[in-house]
């Protein structure tokens, strides 16, 4: 008896409300599969791995290397910032240390011996000893190929006896690198070949 009822509420072959294949049945049809496949793409939705879903581990990923390459940069500014602050100390250092070798120049040969002039001499050591704790040494120009990098050229004269053409002749004012860069560069006389 529940086997006719069964087969009574079924609808007839070949109608319309007879299920087609289930492998066949798309989600529009309805059906199990149609079911599972809803619930599957509303969770692929939901935890954003659909098709239409963006891609947030890549965003995330990014988003991590911008604030590496961020913080480099920042890292990179500042050191570049506390270099250049020194360096501004440092030439001005050096200003006061050129002040003090021109007046050790100038001395008279007796004032050599007196206690301010050895005062001088030895305020002048200390400063030349703190430049070189901080790095800084002078640049040896004399007699050497002229390097922009490292000299700058005030004047240009025909070579003197025994300097070779595109050599420095004569240095004008002291430089002072700072590893390998110019912290203030060699003001200099080149020799040029030929006459003048």
């Amino acid at each position: 008896m529940t086997d006719d009822i069964r087969d009574a509420a079924r609808p007839p072959a070949g109608s319309a409300e007879t299920p087609a294949d289930p492998a066949t049945v798309t989600p529009a049809e309805g059906g199990a599969e149609a079911v599972e496949f809803g619930a599957e793409t509303m969770n692929a939705d939901r935890l954003g791995q659909g098709p239409e879903a963006p891609d947030y581990k890549d965003r995330w990923l990014r988003a991590e290397a911008e604030l590496q390459n961020s913080r480099r940069r920042a890292a990179r500014e500042r050191d570049d910032a506390v270099r250049s602050a020194e360096d501004r100390i440092l030439v001005e250092l050096i200003e006061l240390l050129d002040d003090l070798e021109r007046a050790l120049g100038s001395l008279a040969p007796e004032a050599a011996n007196d206690a301010w002039a050895q005062g001088v001499a030895l305020t002048a050591q200390r400063m030349r000893e703190t430049l070189a704790r901080r790095g800084v040494t002078p640049i040896v120009a004399l007699g050497r190929p002229f390097d922009p990098a490292f000299h700058e050229a005030l004047l240009e004269v025909p070579a003197p006896e025994g300097v070779a053409p595109g050599s420095v002749a004569q240095e004008v004012q002291k430089g002072y690198q700072r590893g390998e860069r110019a912290l203030r560069p060699a003001r200099v006389v080149v020799a040029r070949a030929g006459a003048a």
